[in-house]
């Protein structure tokens, strides 16, 4: 294993913050060479560099970035554009911090010390701009109007279960865009009473509301579909993966060398297997940690492909009759997909 002390002439440790970064530049042995504080703006970060420049023994120069995709996503870029290897620092957990206290000066040094104490091999790089970045605007939208959509629709059934009977149907039925449009163009008795005139006004908001939500997600599904065809081709092929689960997983992966290999990859899915054993039961369990969003969507693939895919199907009988529970086997059916996408995207994207 090689120290990542062993291959560089300096590390710059970057505590960030929103208005302000502290930062120090220390040699190889971790030894400050100096410390400045440096604003979140292009003025801050042409500072820092110069200061590279001008100080740094070495061509060889990392940077460790606490939030790179965060408050200093913007000093990454601007470090990455000038030719400065940027990595991702973990914020310091509370055994780190056991006797040298909390400062930001003291948080600069620690990402130095991480960074050197890492394997040069094994180091944390900042998930990639571009297409990517466009995916995950996308997915956060998506689940922004999901949860939106939800809160509208019990809403709508809630005011409709308080009216007549014929709203007390339309409750229980889908709420179909038909339906919406229906709801939303009825008029209003005659001899309403008020709460019936506010009660109609309210469901015909939220009857619209949802009608423009099923197309505003429609659209969404669509420029998913159409970014992982361009980054990915051919993923959205693979049996029950689709735009929004692809989506997840490109965002995930990043690119090409951010998971140095297919067991990397399952280790960031949460779908590695946990070894849970003990005595003579021989039996490993699924991991509960890693990135938790492409954990669910592998998670999705999974219920699709055990619903309708023959092939899995036959496996899911097979390892049952080999005394197999229902957790186990999904564990082993998570793994397999990981190892699925990970060598399409691999492949696709590095092509």
């Amino acid at each position: 294993m090689t120290m990542l002390a062993e291959v560089v002439d300096a590390v710059i440790g970057i505590d960030t913050h929103r208005d302000s970064h502290e930062v120090e530049i220390a040699d190889a042995a971790g030894r400050p060479i100096t410390t400045m504080r440096i604003g979140n703006d292009g003025a801050g970060f042409a500072r820092l560099l110069a200061a590279i420049t001008e100080l740094t023994p070495g061509p060889r120069v990392v940077a460790s970035v606490e939030g790179s995709r965060s408050y200093g996503v913007g000093l990454a870029r601007a470090l990455t554009a000038a030719g400065v290897r940027v990595i991702e620092c973990e914020q310091p957990s509370r055994s780190r911090r056991r006797g040298k206290g909390k400062s930001d000066a003291i948080d600069a040094h620690l990402a130095v010390l991480a960074a050197l104490r890492s394997d040069a091999d094994r180091v944390a790089v900042p998930r990639a701009d571009g297409d990517r970045e466009a995916l995950r605007i996308l997915l956060v939208a998506r689940e922004e109007m999901t949860v939106m959509r939800t809160a509208q629709t019990n809403r709508l059934r809630a005011l409709l279960l308080a009216g007549d009977d014929t709203d007390r149907r339309a409750a229980r039925r889908a709420l179909t865009q038909k339906t919406l449009a229906a709801l939303a163009g009825r008029e209003l008795p005659a001899h309403a009473t008020r709460e019936q005139a506010v009660r109609q006004a309210e469901i015909r908001r939220l009857a619209l509301a949802l009608g423009q939500a099923w197309h505003d997600l429609k659209d969404n599904r669509a420029q998913l579909l159409a970014i992982v065809d361009d980054i990915a081709p051919g993923l959205t092929s693979r049996y029950g993966v689709g735009p929004i689960s692809a989506a997840q997983a490109v965002v995930s992966y990043s690119h090409p060398g951010r998971c140095r290999n297919e067991a990397a990859f399952a280790a960031l899915s949460g779908t590695n297997p946990i070894p849970a054993s003990s005595g003579k039961t021989i039996r490993h369990r699924l991991n509960r940690g890693g990135d938790r969003a492409l954990n669910r969507a592998i998670h999705m693939i999974v219920l699709t492909r055990t619903r309708n895919c023959a092939r899995t199907r036959a496996y899911i009988d097979r390892r049952t009759t080999e005394g197999k529970t229902p957790r186990e086997i999904q564990r082993c059916l998570k793994r397999y997909i990981a190892r699925e996408l990970y060598r399409t995207l691999n492949a696709t994207m590095t092509a």
